[in-house]
């Protein structure tokens, strides 16, 4: 076994409760963490036996497209694209930070990390 951690991706997004959320929009950034054998890519040094992080990348990507009220409803998405994608996917973790969030106060950020196993 072994993890692959996509780090500190960053989106411009319209994710939130409030109207003006959706409509001015936000930055947010994903952490992303998949556990899976690594056995033969290891050995082969081939793509094609590897848990491919740029198609990671882009169903997140995605996912940050589509507008949500929840950074839950995200992560949730999220995961759920990616194991739909990945057969070798064991479990992950993501993580779903919405930057300057909008609540009165100065806040750097607000975090929803969920996890979930094949």
């Amino acid at each position: 076994m072994g993890q692959i951690r996509i780090e500190q991706m960053e989106f411009y997004s319209f994710h939130g409760c409030f109207e003006e959320e959706r409509i001015v929009g936000n930055r947010f950034l994903v952490d992303l963490t998949m556990e899976t054998d690594m056995k033969k890519a290891a050995s082969s040094d081939r793509i094609e036996d590897a848990l491919n992080y740029q198609t990671a990348y882009d169903l997140v990507k995605m996912e940050m497209k589509t507008s949500s009220y929840l950074l839950e409803n995200i992560a949730k998405r999220i995961l759920d694209a990616l194991f739909d994608s990945f057969d070798q996917l064991d479990k992950a973790t993501v993580k779903v930070s919405k930057m300057n969030p909008p609540m009165g106060g100065k806040i750097r950020s607000i975090s929803v990390e969920i996890s979930r196993n094949a």
